[in-house]
């Protein structure tokens, strides 16, 4: 089992590179030499014991309480618990959770597909593009025109429901991502029926649908099992709402208003560092707001060592800070509450010219 590594102190700033060198290679040498991309299956052991034992007793709790609507609360612990899962199932796809590739397939069927009922190969194909090109409307699926958009060029021909989410997106995001627990389920099942999904072996496919199948039967026999068919509809929608409402919140700051690629001449011939930094932002808090938004607060490390471990990431924060300082590349940090109203508050002003064109028509 691997030994817990304790905080370094704040490394003197790094160097800048020699003309023509990598701005990235320093950075990957100071957080290798100390360690931080080592693997902590011992960490993640623990982390999906607690998961699952939690998730055990949601389940005893549900069968022993019986048909009562009391039993819907016990839908508040199980999203959370859910939550923990895909974090899990995303730090797997990362190689974060151990070296051995075939147990890091294991551990991600498990958590996506068995627990979530959510494709990993679907999750993977779309994860990988994003972290390849972030930020890119043209590249990267996670802002490309859909319910939401993200630039005021992608506003352009959306009229009816699409024009009312677009002039309203910022006030309606939280509401939307009460949809995002289905989503998941949906996207995943139109991948695993498409016949260009991202599966690249028969027996792949048949494994992910075996496994989404029987989430789908597992869940839908516990809840009818243990609550009357009313009861089960209405725990399952607040279960699978609140999923959404929490991974919203994990994943809404970290992207939403920062730097574009596609918005600069070089962009394109940006090096690993300036794509990952100047597109991503982290959010400052303690140990809560770690475990809340499944390390993924510290969004700018994790785009930069995708691999690296979850409770690596806040180790290796005080070096990526000097390292951007000593280049004048800008970190990006703000507070919890800051970081949506800055997210928000760009999906508002995107929205801007759709509002505008509303108030100059003829009632």
């Amino acid at each position: 089992m691997s030994q817990a590594i304790a905080p370094a102190p704040a490394p003197a700033p790094v160097a800048r590179p020699r003309r023509g060198g990598s701005e990235f290679s320093p950075l990957l040498r100071t957080v290798r030499d100390q360690g931080l991309l080592d693997h902590r299956p011992g960490w993640y052991a623990r982390d999906i014991a607690l998961t699952l034992l939690g998730i055990a007793a949601v389940v005893g709790g549900l069968l022993l309480a019986g048909p009562t609507w009391w039993s819907v609360l016990l839908a508040v612990p199980l999203a959370v618990l859910s939550a923990r899962a895909a974090f899990t199932a995303h730090d797997a796809g990362h190689s974060q959770v151990t070296a051995d590739r075939r147990a890091g397939r294991a551990v991600q069927l498990v958590h996506a597909n068995l627990l979530l009922g959510m494709s990993r190969e679907w999750w993977n194909d779309k994860h990988n593009r994003h972290h390849a090109h972030p930020n890119h409307l043209d590249k990267d699926p996670d802002v490309a025109a859909d319910v939401l958009v993200f630039a005021e060029h992608q506003t352009a021909g959306r009229t009816g429901l699409r024009g009312f989410l677009t002039r309203h997106q910022a006030l309606l995001f939280f509401p939307l991502t009460t949809l995002e627990g289905l989503a998941l389920k949906l996207y995943g099942v139109q991948a695993l029926l498409a016949k260009d999904g991202p599966y690249r072996t028969r027996r792949e496919r048949l494994t992910e649908g075996a496994l989404l199948l029987l989430h789908f039967a597992g869940y839908a026999a516990l809840l009818l099992t243990a609550l009357t068919p009313l009861q089960a509809l209405v725990f399952a929608l607040v279960h699978q709402m609140l999923l959404g409402v929490h991974l919203g919140m994990a994943f809404a700051p970290n992207h939403k208003g920062m730097d574009r690629p596609d918005q600069h001449e070089d962009g394109e011939s940006w090096g690993h560092l300036r794509r990952q930094v100047l597109t991503s932002r982290n959010i400052r808090g303690g140990a809560l707001t770690d475990w809340f938004l499944g390390g993924l607060n510290y969004q700018v490390e994790h785009h930069l060592f995708p691999s690296m471990p979850r409770p690596h990431l806040r180790l290796a924060q005080p070096a990526v800070r000097a390292h951007c300082r000593a280049l004048g590349i800008p970190y990006t940090e703000t507070g919890f509450v800051d970081s949506y109203r800055q997210a928000l508050g760009h999906l508002h002003e995107v929205g801007a010219t759709l509002r505008e064109e509303q108030a100059r028509r003829p009632e």
